[in-house]
């Protein structure tokens, strides 16, 4: 440490102060709903290096503060004061993780020297590309998924680039929203600079760029300390998006996670080829990047609140991400709907850490539910809309001392809603019916939070409704030490009509006058033993509406009649009622329960079958990999039952079979 302690804890709270002031900056200067109300944006300071040392707590997606410039910095030649530089490409630095996501980043100099950069980003509602909000599990290359700028000064020593922002308008669906949203973005940029000038001012150049380093020390030595509380061990989990393309297989993500000591290792291997769809995260093999340690960040936050959050959380943790995988994808693979995956990747931490510390931790977030865009046609006006509408979450987990939060919670909790007045006046829709929906959560002793759900109708023709993320219709998520897993997601176009369409996993539509639309995020996973539930906390559920009559008599074992809880037939049903069976995993046996879905998938596709198929795939370039995957799981499903054993041969076989049916692949996995 080069700073005394008292220093560096006022030093600490002025660098978190500045990135708040730049997120407030952004959050009330913003034009789309997107950034404004939903809060899809961050801020930051970061070192000359690229590593953010302070971030916002309170606004904006507070999920990104491991955020590393280094890649996208050091792709500009030279830098002067008044410059701000931008990029939306995926592929250029792996800061930004999809091309809706705008990452501006402006040098502070001291004197000639650079101190730090000031950082941030929004998600733009469209960029362009081949359908509005230009996000759609249907696109297979990131060429389709809007216009892409490469790293490039957007103002050079204060003047504007005129070329630069016009390229950019030009080639989005919302130029306005764009245009005011990245001024926004400026003015919180240039909020940054004069924080840390006033720090500099006050500490000195010297302690200023010391004490910086030293708030990256003081992050890892908490974590180190958090990690090695830990029991030592291996630790496997698998979770699941119910496809890997549109009308596709399952898609696996696969994580073995080790605490050895203080330090963690989390190996990819496993998880499922690079896509032909826009769900494969771009990482660039970085063993740290940010979006693989959003859900460590959780749960080391959750374990010790009081973790300083920046870039040095991330020192503890190694990861081991095989190329070509949907974790480390080679260009141009798509990648825009990585949201969905990170989603189900940060999941898949928290359950991979659960067993470690199942007394502290949570069952499931609830997931699925999409973050919803209409373009229509204003009836008034002749003016086309384009609007983010409200991103649909479900609630956090239960644990061992609370229900979890309903609505909103978990990996989700940073995601606010839009006020129905604002959808209703701004995006020409009329809401029906927000709220929570009913028996969503998990059951538990302490069940899951519930999931959000909303019905909305159309008033124009060729309504566009893009639903990114939709998933959780088939594979729910799970609880843990004997809690329950939640219920399944909903997409439904007329509902309670002779016109009724389960739209399933369908992220994109075209609706008209009169259409209505139900959306319904999955529920959180619950905790512990549901039959051991406080039947006066089933009956306020019942009371609030949250929990029907027969969902409380076959989840909970609780008996309610003319409204009141019925305590001889409830401990009567209890005590004749064993508790049911979980659905094992990755080696945990029953401390999760999965959910009837996947426990009936993993009959047939076992962790032996699993590690043939990865072993198989590896062989192949990465090109031949995914269509190799569909093959093979089209041959295990038509092998018959009986020939079925679950040891990986079935699997083996599939791959000799299509190796020998095609010489030009037999020549490639030699």
């Amino acid at each position: 440490m080069r700073i005394d302690p008292i220093t560096l804890e006022v030093l600490k709270n002025h660098t978190r102060a500045a990135a708040e002031s730049m997120a407030f900056t952004l959050y009330r200067t913003a034009h789309s709903t997107f950034v404004k109300e939903t809060e899809d944006f961050t801020t930051g300071l970061t070192t000359p290096r690229g590593e953010t040392f302070a971030a916002p707590s309170e606004l904006g997606a507070t999920w990104f503060v491991g955020l590393d410039y280094g890649g996208v910095i050091e792709m500009i030649d030279d830098y002067r004061p008044g410059d701000i530089a931008l990029t939306n490409d995926p592929y250029s630095g792996f800061v930004c993780t999809h091309t809706p996501d705008m990452h501006i980043w402006k040098p502070i100099f001291h004197g000639d020297e650079i101190v730090a950069f000031s950082v941030g980003h929004i998600h733009n509602t469209d960029v362009g590309g081949a359908v509005p909000a230009s996000l759609s599990r249907t696109l297979s290359e990131v060429h389709q998924e809007g216009v892409r700028v490469p790293p490039a000064k957007i103002l050079v020593e204060g003047e504007l680039d005129r070329q630069v922002l016009d390229f950019f308008l030009t080639n989005v669906r919302a130029p306005e929203q764009n245009w005011g949203d990245l001024k926004a973005q400026i003015a919180a940029c240039n909020t940054g600079e004069r924080k840390v000038h006033e720090m500099i001012a006050r500490f000195g150049a010297d302690v200023f760029r010391e004490g910086v380093a030293d708030l990256l020390d003081y992050a890892e030595a908490q974590a180190r300390a958090i990690v090695l509380a830990l029991p030592d061990g291996t630790y496997p989990f698998a979770d699941y998006m119910d496809e890997d393309s549109v009308d596709g297989w399952p898609c696996r993500l696969k994580l073995t996670l080790v605490i050895d000591g203080d330090e963690l290792v989390f190996d990819f291997t496993g998880s499922d080829p690079q896509l032909e769809s826009s769900l494969n995260i771009p990482t660039g093999g970085a063993e740290r990047h940010t979006l693989l340690m959003v859900g460590m960040t959780y749960v080391l936050y959750s374990l010790d609140p009081s973790l300083y959050l920046n870039t040095g959380v991330g020192r503890v943790c190694r990861c081991i991400l095989p190329s070509g995988t949907i974790v480390n994808p080679t260009f141009p693979a798509a990648v825009g709907m990585r949201t969905l995956s990170c989603s189900r990747l940060q999941g898949l931490i928290l359950g991979a850490f659960a067993p470690a510390a199942p007394e502290r931790l949570a069952g499931s977030p609830g997931s699925g539910g999409p973050i919803m865009n209409v373009n229509t046609t204003d009836n008034r006006t002749g003016r086309r809309i384009m609007a983010a509408i409200n991103p649909m979450t479900g609630g956090a987990g239960g644990r061992a001392d609370e229900d979890g939060q309903d609505g909103s919670g978990a990996n989700q909790g940073f995601l606010k809603n839009t006020p129905v007045e604002i959808n209703e006046a701004e995006a020409g829709i009329k809401v029906l019916r927000y709220g929570l929906a009913p028996d969503s959560a998990g059951p538990g002793l302490h069940r899951g939070g519930l999931a959000t759900e909303m019905t909305f109708q159309a008033f124009t023709p060729n309504t566009r409704v893009t639903a990114r993320n939709r998933d959780r219709t088939r594979f729910t998520g799970w609880g843990i030490a004997g809690g329950r897993a939640g219920a399944p997601s909903r997409f439904i176009k007329n509902p309670g009509t002779n016109r009724e369409v389960d739209l399933g996993n369908t992220d994109i539509l075209t609706i008209g006058p009169g259409d209505v639309i139900h959306v319904a995020c999955g529920g959180a996973g619950g905790w512990g033993d549901p039959r051991e539930r406080d039947p006066a906390a089933v009956l306020l559920d019942w009371r609030r509406g949250w929990v029907t009559t027969e969902h409380a008599r076959d989840a909970y074992g609780v008996v309610i009649a003319d409204g009141m809880v019925d305590p001889d037939s409830t401990r009567a049903l209890r005590g004749a009622r064993a508790n049911g069976g979980n659905g094992g995993n990755g080696g945990n046996g029953g401390f999760y329960d999965v959910g009837a879905e996947r426990r009936d998938f993993e009959t047939v596709w076992t962790e032996e079958n699993y590690a043939a198929l990865t072993e198989c795939l590896a062989r192949l370039p990465v090109h031949w990999r995914f269509y190799a995957k569909h093959r093979i799981f089209a041959a295990i499903e038509l092998t018959a039952p009986g020939e079925r054993h679950g040891d990986g041969s079935e699997v083996r076989r599939a791959f000799e079979a299509l190796c020998a049916e095609l010489p030009q692949l037999s020549a490639k996995a030699a």
